[in-house]
């Protein structure tokens, strides 16, 4: 395959803003599949698990591949509930392209800018796609507009819509001035491509004009033709438009209706002439974990293999890996070292992705994205790679649980077998947890929000035939200090019987230091060097992780402990007597005293709300979030319906779904996503 010629791309945005129809679409345009199904009759090629054919949602990243004008496309239809973030976050990781798909009516909603933001971690450069063209309010224009503000991006707008709500029938091409019309097939396969109509004729060269302003101000050889007033090639415009894309100075839009199948065809030429290919994106870095050096890889076959594990999938009783090639030739059959956790393994049988049905392949290459069943030791971020040349690619930060409740099996001999299927299920979800309460005895499970521990429950019931019962959610606490203190510990002791006795010498002195919220755990050693100490590195490295180890339950209520600096300062050492392990038991000991002593707080789970109501119960639902504590950020206009922004403790909000129906006669709806830890 062509490495010039492959896309990896990611269709992302708000929950139901029409990513999955989208999907179905492009599948269907590019000949992938031969009967378009939707969403809403749970019939979505992408959408294949239970759960989301009856809740009409994505809840997991689904991979599959097609092929347009003889380029090779690997798409990752995501999920756009907040709940599911992280199947986004991976996703991200392992692309090269992202269509961002807005609604027209909704405009860039919460998630929107979530998943925005998320591409630019990942430095991955995207188009728009403005879509629900047909629906009553929509407006590209304003879809444009919220994208400037609260994106900060500078969007370039590639089409007009022609006609608005049950009026829209097509585009006008600003790039060829052209008109894009679907009105002979029902299923949009074909249209027409005339000239402009007289109506438009004015809107499309005043858009065509700032279309030109824009790129001659982000590209030179635009701009010289541009102000010498000269016609510009469409080949100059399309490479321009392809490279400031490329940098992220530009984020080309289009429009259109996935469900009335209308604007598809287009912006799949938008994802061939300006996403990038593999080549077009730097050369992926590592470690070489034998050396500690930096390493870079790049698409080449001939390279040595480098491979990121980014999902972990239970299908069928099998552990189902998904993977993206980097360099090198992935092979069935051949030995591999999983180097993040030097393991040594075989690869079994490689397979291209297209949702839940998987197509044997013998090999894949450069910037193919595919699966491999038979990885024993393989998790969620793992590298794999070539014996010879060993490499660990970065891993992925995954966010830390905000939600957690009781899970009891039916019976205790059920037990074992819950306890195993939680197991399968945090490998495969990396922002799920489970731990049992060593006072209650109970099985307690960890998510991202209701939905998510809703989701991964039922999924207990129905894939592991569990019966149980659950408890009432409750939100996960965090713990941090209000105050810097310097703490010291030395411990001189035998502990033990003769026999077994265990000498216990060693001392250390921290200093731990409150930190902005979001900064997590700090470790800094500031501890001068002890060229005399033969052990020296050994014993940094082991009160490091003492530390570490202590921080994940704090003193006010055993929550973990968040944004603190924690500054090793020295630690004291005894020839002959101090061992390492002696270290970490002072190390423990010191940071409980010094967490008590500088002012132990809990801080909650604040998340930020947008709520739209009808403009006539604005001041009732604001009643409501008064009484839960609620910040309120600020009131805005979307067409019909008001827009409430505020910042609420996530403890205040179960249930909210059924008050804000009650308040609002089941007109009212509510986007929620999680903004910091605090004390609030």
């Amino acid at each position: 395959m062509k490495i010039d010629r492959i896309r990896n791309i990611g269709i992302a945005a708000h929950i139901d803003a029409g990513k999955t129809t989208l999907t179905e679409r492009i599948l269907f345009y590019t000949g992938r599949i031969h009967r378009m199904g939707e969403v809403h009759d749970g019939q979505a090629t992408m959408d294949w698990m239970d759960q989301e054919k009856e809740r009409g949602i994505t809840i997991t990243a689904a991979a599959t591949y097609c092929q347009w004008r003889d380029h090779h496309i690997n798409i990752i239809d995501t999920p756009g509930h907040v709940d599911f973030t992280v199947e986004v976050k991976r996703s991200l990781r392992v692309l090269d392209g992202l269509v961002v798909v807005f609604c027209g009516v909704g405009g860039v909603e919460p998630q929107s800018e979530t998943v925005w933001h998320l591409a630019d971690e990942f430095a991955v450069p995207r188009v728009a796609f403005v879509n629900k063209m047909d629906r009553v309010g929509a407006s590209m224009e304003r879809v444009v507009e919220e994208m400037r503000e609260k994106l900060g991006v500078i969007p370039l707008p590639l089409q007009i819509p022609m006609g608005a709500e049950d009026a829209f029938v097509g585009v006008v091409d600003l790039l060829e001035m052209k008109a894009l019309v679907w009105d002979r097939d029902p299923q949009g396969v074909e249209y027409s491509v005339d000239k402009v109509p007289p109506e438009f004729e004015g809107q499309a060269q005043e858009a065509r004009e700032a279309l030109l302003e824009t790129l001659a101000d982000v590209d030179d050889a635009v701009a010289e033709l541009y102000l010498e007033g000269e016609e510009i090639p469409l080949d100059l415009l399309r490479g321009a438009i392809r490279k400031a894309t490329l940098r992220g100075d530009v984020v080309p839009v289009f429009c259109g209706s996935a469900l009335r199948n209308k604007g598809v065809q287009p912006l799949l030429d938008g994802v061939v002439d300006f996403l990038p290919s593999p080549l077009d994106v730097p050369p992926v870095e590592g470690v070489n974990p034998r050396t500690g050096e930096k390493e870079v890889r790049r698409p080449d076959p001939g390279e040595p293999m480098a491979a990121l594990v980014f999902k972990v999938l239970v299908q069928g009783g099998r552990k189902v890996v998904y993977f993206r090639v980097y360099s090198g030739v992935i092979q069935e059959g051949k030995r591999i070292l999983n180097a993040t956790r030097d393991r040594k393994e075989r690869m079994g049988q490689i397979f291209r992705l297209h949702a839940n049905r998987h197509e044997k392949v013998e090999a894949m290459g450069p910037g193919e994205i595919g699966a491999v069943v038979g990885l024993r030791w393989a998790r969620t971020g793992d590298t794999l790679c070539d014996e010879k040349h060993p490499i660990v690619l970065e891993e992925i930060q995954f966010p830390q649980p905000v939600i957690s409740m009781a899970v009891e099996p039916a019976s205790p001999s059920e037990m074992e077998r819950l306890e195993e299927a939680l197991t399968m299920l945090e490998d495969e979800d990396p922002t799920f947890r489970h731990h049992k309460n060593q006072e209650t005895e109970e099985m307690i499970i960890s998510g991202m929000g209701e939905l998510h521990l809703e989701v991964l429950t039922e999924r207990l019931r129905r894939h592991h035939n569990l019966q149980f019962r659950t408890g009432r959610p409750q939100v996960e606490f965090r713990e941090t200090i209000t105050r810097a203190v310097e703490v010291q510990e030395w411990m001189d002791r035998v502990m033990g019987e003769e026999e077994k006795a265990l000498h216990i010498c060693g001392g250390v002195k921290l200093r731990l230091v409150p930190l902005e919220r979001g900064k997590g755990l700090e470790i800094v050693d500031l501890v001068p060097e002890k060229p005399q100490v033969a052990k020296d590195r050994e014993i940094r490295e082991v009160i490091a992780q003492a530390i570490r180890d202590a921080a994940t339950s704090g003193v006010k209520a055993g929550y973990p402990v968040t944004d603190v600096r924690v500054e090793i300062l020295d630690y004291r050492f005894e020839p002959g007597k101090s061992t390492p392990q002696a270290y970490a038991i002072v190390t423990s000991m010191a940071m409980r005293k010094g967490l008590e002593k500088a002012g132990s707080v809990l801080l909650e789970p604040i998340m930020e709300l947008e709520v739209l109501v009808p403009g006539e119960s604005v001041g009732d639902v604001m009643g409501d979030l008064g009484a839960r504590g609620a910040r309120i950020e600020g009131v805005r206009d979307r067409g019909h319906v008001q827009v409430i922004r505020a910042l609420v403790p996530m403890k205040e909000m179960f249930g909210y779904t059924t008050t804000l129906r009650s308040l609002t006669k089941g007109r009212g709806s509510y986007t929620m996503k999680f903004h910091s830890f605090d004390s609030f």
